[in-house]
């Protein structure tokens, strides 16, 4: 996916860890939403509320989900789903890592 149609865009950014992970929500016709983000190199954790997928659009990153130990790591083009109320580590070596969460139903 490279672009969305009729859309409304938070300007806001969402900050996290200093910085390091930048994101702007999008918000769908049909009252889904998604954020589209950037995520510096560096290890981060982040809980999850509702289930999510995060497709990584640009670079790479290892995740590993809570309760798991077996890092996966993860290209452009590919992508990565999380159970509601949980979470998951992520660590990006290097570049800059792109990525699109959209947020599942329950």
């Amino acid at each position: 996916m490279t672009s969305f149609q009729n859309v409304t865009v938070d300007t806001k950014a969402n900050l996290y860890f200093d910085g390091k992970v930048v994101s702007h929500t999008v918000h769908f016709q049909d009252g889904s939403r998604k954020t589209l983000g950037l995520i510096y190199p560096g290890k981060f954790h982040f809980g999850t509320a509702a289930p999510e997928r995060m497709e990584i659009i640009t670079g790479h990153c290892e995740v590993v989900l809570d309760g798991t130990t077996v890092p996966l790591v993860i290209s452009a083009g590919t992508s990565f789903d999380v159970p509601g109320n949980s979470g998951f580590t992520i660590k990006v070596d290097e570049y800059i890592c792109e990525y699109i969460c959209s947020f599942l139903p329950a």
